[in-house]
């Protein structure tokens, strides 16, 4: 348990930072462990480990949002964003940075979770679907409309950033 702990304790955090917040990542987080660790008996092997794990994260995570309500919480600087792991393309601009991260706060919970599986995590569709436990095609629809509503969130943050150039 310990070692399975140390392998999917950082990715575990991240995702569900991203979609719950910073105040409350660290609990979610803890439960998901005891939930992998009270349900590990009962795991199938239908699907791999770390799909099963992400799938109750997201849950959970999801889960949570909903029962405490939508508290949004916008990381205070780039020492938040430090200690998670990098997403794939590293932002040079910690400002850009943190518009980013408070579009994502801004956004649904769900519409967080499909960004954060697919752009963030590098997830396939098929993966995501399993996590999210839906259709591929549903994975793609949520994904296209998340990606639109983080178009409009920073449109205007971006021309700002434009005109400052």
């Amino acid at each position: 348990m310990e070692a399975l702990y140390h392998q999917y304790k950082r990715r575990v955090y991240a995702l569900v930072y991203r979609i719950v917040g910073a105040g409350d990542a660290e609990e979610v987080a803890q439960d998901v462990f005891v939930r992998v660790f009270r349900g590990l008996g009962a795991f199938r092997g239908e699907s791999q480990l770390g799909t099963w794990i992400y799938r109750l994260s997201v849950n959970a995570a999801l889960s949570y949002v909903a029962k405490r309500g939508r508290r949004a919480e916008i990381p205070d600087g780039a020492e938040v964003l430090d200690a998670l792991p990098a997403p794939p393309v590293a932002m040079s601009d910690p400002k850009l940075a943190a518009k980013v991260e408070a579009a994502m706060a801004a956004l649904p919970a769900g519409y967080r979770a499909i960004l954060v599986l697919h752009d963030i995590e590098g997830l396939s569709h098929e993966e995501c679907a399993a996590i999210l436990d839906c259709r591929v095609g549903t994975s793609k629809s949520q994904l296209h409309k998340a990606r639109a509503k983080m178009r409009e969130l920073l449109g205007p943050a971006l021309a700002g950033e434009r005109e400052r150039s």
